[in-house]
């Protein structure tokens, strides 16, 4: 019988056979306005994100020009999102020490980013996943945390924690793709309400766990 781990990786190839172009749904033209948009997508989908970024990078289209502005500013410009005054504080300070400290270039490491406000370990990898190519770590979202309980590859909640399941069970490789990979099967098949059990692709290799 196969282990867990082979069953994993023979899954992965199946998924990317199933959606070849899976990517970061954000746009994004620089690692500022990855960071940024994904800043801005806790907890606000990133359809709403892409809406919104546009308005916002016409008017602070870099570090320089958001860290000089006033938060009601940029308040108008991202009010559609969730806790949009709590997240147009954490842009212009995050701007700020992006002039202050880093000379207006997206640092490359976890510890520099998640020194910023509103930066979280998810949003560090997001980042140098998607702007660098750098596998820090493999992003864990409501899609990518759901499908990795129902297939049984994580019995945990905790975003952290399923994050470490997934790093000892994924190949290094694919940390960056695995998360696109599975929130496009979440969106198309496994969906949080009657997942299409049925007709997914995946299902002999599913452990299909009974959690949501």
């Amino acid at each position: 019988m196969a282990s867990k781990r082979e069953r994993i990786i023979e899954t992965l190839k199946l998924l990317k056979g199933l959606y070849p172009e899976a990517h970061c749904a954000l746009y994004f033209k620089n690692p500022f306005e990855l960071l940024v948009a994904t800043m801005l997508s806790a907890q606000t989908t990133d359809e709403r994100v892409n809406q919104v970024t546009p308005h916002l990078f016409s008017k602070f289209p870099d570090p320089d020009s958001l860290s000089q502005a006033k938060t009601n500013q940029v308040e108008r410009l991202i009010n559609s999102v969730n806790f949009y005054k709590t997240k147009a504080k954490h842009l212009v300070r995050t701007s700020q020490l992006l002039v202050l400290r880093h000379k207006g270039q997206v640092p490359t490491e976890v510890a520099e980013l998640v020194a910023f406000p509103g930066v979280g370990k998810k949003t560090a990898n997001v980042v140098l996943g998607n702007a660098f190519n750098i596998s820090s770590g493999v992003v864990v979202d409501t899609h990518v945390g759901r499908l990795a309980r129902r297939m049984g590859w994580s019995a945990h909640k905790d975003p952290i924690k399923v994050e470490e399941d997934l790093k000892k069970l994924i190949p290094k490789s694919d940390w960056i793709l695995v998360s696109h990979l599975l929130i496009w099967h979440g969106r198309q098949v496994c969906m949080a309400r009657n997942p299409n059990c049925q007709n997914c692709a995946l299902i002999d290799l599913c452990l299909r766990k009974d959690v949501k």
